[in-house]
């Protein structure tokens, strides 16, 4: 008897611990899904951020009811649908505490949207206050702002600092242009982005891709999608994984 209950509780550790050694396996696809996603925040965590510059000149467009603060940042084709959005927001805005607020969202995603669609990027939500923000990102910024390099010192290898330099003097050469004059206001924005794309070293040497007219490099392949597809594939495995544990262990 004692051999016979023995035997039992050996089969069942052994299934108990088959069990977990499955679930194992069976979480690290969902671990590999986390980490992408987070990483693809991280990377796209600057002008979909609400303490980014977009949502800044969002900001300013509403206060002083004058779109063109963000016009810059959208091309010419998609002008017209976002006089549209703050046409709609202006008329709203100031009814109530809730209409403002509702209001003021809408109009920011629907910036935020088009802006990233220029830049061949997929639309994932503004991002909140305190969304963290890459490092090199934040010295350009404050390079931009104090109007030298000190900030991204050490930051960039010494090899590019000539070509990050000739960068930098263009787009403050272009910095204070007028803001009612649209098309000067994308000419900085061009600049501004191959500045920035050159610190964070997503380019090597002179800028060589193309441009679209909002002044935002346009992605010309589908590199950056492959993040939510590789996300989407393992969000796949996870649930049929996890589906054949159910049906196995019941």
């Amino acid at each position: 008897m004692k051999t016979n209950e023995k035997k039992v509780e050996i089969e069942n550790l052994n299934s108990n611990g088959k069990r977990t050694g499955d679930l194992r396996i069976g979480l690290v696809p969902l671990f590999i899904l986390s980490i992408l996603i987070l990483s693809t925040n991280v990377t796209f965590a600057h002008c979909d951020t609400m303490d980014g510059p977009l949502i800044a000149d969002a900001r300013k467009a509403l206060s002083q009811n004058n779109v063109n603060y963000v016009l810059k940042w959208v091309s010419a084709v998609n002008e017209s649908e976002i006089r549209d959005a703050f046409n709609l927001v202006m008329k709203v805005n100031g009814l109530s505490p809730e209409a403002n607020e509702l209001s003021e969202k809408y109009f920011f995603d629907t910036l935020v949207r088009i802006h990233r669609a220029g830049e061949g990027v997929p639309f994932t939500g503004v991002k909140p206050s305190g969304t963290p923000i890459n490092d090199k990102v934040l010295a350009a910024d404050k390079s931009i702002e104090i109007g030298n390099l000190s900030p991204l010192k050490g930051k960039v290898a010494k090899d590019d600092m000539s070509e990050l330099t000739k960068r930098f003097d263009k787009v403050m050469s272009l910095k204070n242009f007028d803001v009612n004059n649209v098309e000067a206001g994308r000419e900085y924005i061009e600049a501004y982005v191959q500045f920035f794309k050159f610190a964070e070293g997503e380019e090597e040497g002179p800028a060589t891709s193309e441009h679209g007219s909002n002044g935002h490099a346009i992605v010309t392949s589908h590199t950056a999608h492959i993040p939510w597809i590789l996300s989407g594939l393992f969000f796949i495995t996870t649930v049929l994984f996890g589906a054949i544990l159910v049906k196995k262990n019941k």
